[in-house]
């Protein structure tokens, strides 16, 4: 599944579109490299998402074409999460 597509499915971001310009932005990472929208995803591989001041890890557990809202957080696991704070 595209990189892009399973971000809008998995409901870590709410439309592709969004999805489709935040990995072309050079914001998401797939197994520690720099991703674009049509990366491939697998179980198993480990997703970096950096939007505003939120560093998310996910490890993606499984792929569905499409997900209610309650199934869509069973797709990964949060590895890890951080926030930072500007610093003024």
């Amino acid at each position: 599944m595209r990189l892009d597509k399973y971000l809008k499915v998995s409901r870590l971001i709410k439309r592709r579109t969004l999805a489709k310009e935040v990995a072309a932005a050079d914001r998401v990472e797939v197994n520690g490299r720099v991703a674009k929208p049509a990366t491939d995803i697998k179980p198993g591989d480990k997703i970096t998402l950096r939007y505003g001041n939120r560093t998310l890890t996910v490890e993606v557990v499984n792929i569905a074409e499409n997900a209610r809202k309650n199934e869509a957080s069973g797709m990964y696991k949060v590895l890890g999460e951080t926030s930072t704070t500007p610093t003024e």
